[in-house]
C-alpha cells in the first residue's frame, strides 16, 4: 500500500498547477475506489485535472492505479488472436454493432467491453438492450466461452475490471468533467490494457459532435492513448475521425440497431459502411490477418451469421421487432436547396432530449426515442418534404428536442457545392 495522504492536500496540489506525485496518484485512485475519499473531493480533483491538465507521467501513473484496482483478464486460452475497438463517442455512431460480427467472422476474436450513453453520445450497450431479450452483463467464464464458440462480445466491463473507473466514469457525467483529457485517455485505456486485448485500434472523434472540437485536442488524446497502450504491450494505433456530421442517418436507440442490421444485411449509409471496413482492416492488420479483406465477408453474409449468433448466445432475439416510440414529428426542410450542414452535435441534444439518453447516472432510456435523418449534407432537398423525423414516447419532449436543432442545419441554393471533410482523417501509430 503506498504512502497515506489526504484529499485535500492532493486537491490543493494540483489546484495549484503541481504535478502529482506517484504516491499521492495511488492513494487517492485506491482510497476514492474503496470509498476513503468522497464524490465531492474526487469531483473537485477532476475539476482540477480538466483545468490544470496533467504530464504523461501522471496519466500513466493514474492509469496504472485504476487497472491495479481490479482484476486483469486473460485471452492466452483462446484460439485466434484477440483485437478491440474503442469510440471516444460521437452522435450516431453505432459501429461497434456491425464492426464486432464482422471482424469475428474474419477470424478475430472480439472482446468488445462497451459502455452506457455519456451526455449527447448515445451509448452500445443501452443501443443493443433495445432488442427484446439481449443481456448486457456477462460473467469473465462466460465471456470467455462464446468468444471461443463465436468469436465476438459486446458486454459491459464486470465490476471486477477498472472499478476505479466505473466510480470515475459516473462522476464526470454529472460534473461536467467528461473532456479533461487525462480522464478521457486513462479511462478508456485502464479497461482496455485490463481487458487483456491483443490489438487495440481506437476511433478518437472530432468534431462538433465530439467531446474533442478540435484536431490538434483529439490528435493529444490519440497519441496520448496511443503510447499508454504501447507501453503497457498491447499494439494500439488509432484513427481520427469526422464527427461534424452524425454518422449514418439515425441517432438513437433502436434506430440504430436497425441501421447496423441494414450494414450487416449488405446495405445501410456509405459512411457507416466506410467507417466499418476501416477500422475492421486495422483490427485484422494489428491481429496479423491483413490478408483478409472484410469487405468480402461484408458481402457473403458471414458477418450476419455471426451477428444472430452473438445476440442469441446473450439471450436476445435477432428476428424480434426492434421497440418504435409511440410519437414522432416531422421536421420539414426550410427552403429547397442542397442540405449544407447537419450539425452533430443539434442531432445529439435532440435524441438526447427525446429521450435516447440519460442526464444522470442509473436513469432509465427510451429504446425507440431518438432521430431519424433524411438527407446528409450535399443531397438535395425541397421545401416542406421531411428532412428529419423525431421519435419519443413523451410529446412533451419534443418542443426541447426543436430548440436543440435550431441553427443545427442550413440549406444552400440549389446547385451548390459543399465541402464536406473526408471521414478519416488521419491515422496514429
Amino acid at each position: 500500500m503506498s504512502e497515506r495522504h489526504d484529499a485535500v492536500e492532493v486537491i490543493a496540489a494540483k489546484r495549484d498547477g503541481g504535478a502529482l506525485s506517484d504516491s499521492q496518484i495511488d492513494w487517492v485512485v485506491d482510497a476514492y475506489t474503496r470509498g476513503m475519499v468522497a464524490d465531492e473531493q474526487m469531483s473537485a480533483l477532476a475539476m482540477a485535472i480538466l483545468l490544470r491538465g496533467m504530464d504523461r507521467r501522471e496519466i500513466a501513473r493514474w492509469t496504472d492505479a485504476m487497472i491495479a484496482s481490479g482484476e486483469r483478464m486473460d485471452f492466452s486460452t483462446l484460439s485466434r488472436p484477440t483485437a478491440d475497438k474503442h469510440s471516444t463517442g460521437g452522435v450516431g455512431d453505432k459501429i461497434t454493432l456491425p464492426l464486432a460480427p464482422l471482424v469475428a467472422a474474419c477470424g478475430v476474436a472480439v472482446p468488445q467491453l462497451s459502455g452506457r450513453g455519456l451526455g449527447h453520445t448515445g451509448g452500445t450497450l443501452d443501443k443493443l438492450e433495445a432488442i427484446p431479450g439481449w443481456r448486457a452483463a456477462l460473467s469473465n467464464e462466460e465471456m470467455l466461452a462464446q468468444l471461443d464458440d463465436i468469436g465476438a462480445v459486446i458486454c459491459a466491463a464486470g465490476s471486477g475490471l477498472a472499478p476505479a473507473d466505473k466510480k470515475l466514469y459516473a462522476l464526470r457525467d454529472v460534473t461536467g468533467t467528461v473532456e479533461a483529457i487525462p480522464l478521457i485517455a486513462s479511462s478508456i485505456m485502464s479497461k482496455k490494457i485490463a481487458e487483456g486485448t491483443g490489438t487495440l485500434v481506437l476511433d478518437v472523434k472530432v468534431g462538433t459532435g465530439a467531446f474533442m472540437k478540435t484536431e490538434a485536442l483529439a490528435r493529444e488524446l490519440a497519441e496520448t492513448m496511443v503510447a499508454l497502450g504501447t507501453g503497457a504491450g498491447v499494439r494500439t494505433t488509432a484513427l481520427l475521425t469526422d464527427m461534424s456530421t452524425p454518422l449514418g442517418l439515425t441517432a438513437g436507440n433502436a434506430l440504430e440497431v436497425r441501421e447496423s442490421v441494414e450494414v450487416l444485411a449488405g446495405g445501410g449509409p456509405d459512411d457507416v459502411v466506410e467507417l466499418t471496413l476501416a477500422l475492421a482492416r486495422e483490427m485484422l492488420a494489428g491481429a496479423g490477418r491483413g490478408d483478409v479483406d472484410p469487405a468480402d465477408t461484408l458481402a457473403d453474409g458471414s458477418a450476419m451469421d455471426t451477428w444472430r449468433a452473438m445476440i442469441a448466445a446473450q439471450g436476445g432475439d435477432a428476428d424480434a421487432a426492434l421497440p418504435t416510440a409511440r410519437h414522432t414529428q416531422v421536421v420539414p426542410a426550410p427552403s429547397t436547396g442542397v442540405l449544407g450542414r447537419l450539425d452533430a452535435m443539434a442531432v445529439g441534444l435532440a435524441a438526447w432530449r427525446l429521450g435516447a439518453g440519460r442526464a444522470a447516472p442509473g436513469e432509465s432510456v427510451q429504446a425507440g426515442a431518438g432521430v431519424e435523418m433524411h438527407a446528409k449534407p450535399g443531397a438535395t432537398v425541397t421545401a416542406g418534404e421531411p428532412l428529419l423525423t423525431l421519435h419519443t414516447d413523451d410529446e412533451w419532449r419534443f418542443e426541447r428536442a426543436l430548440a436543440a436543432l435550431e441553427g443545427g442545419y442550413d440549406v444552400a441554393a440549389p446547385g451548390a457545392t459543399v465541402d464536406t471533410s473526408p471521414l478519416v482523417i488521419d491515422r496514429i501509430g
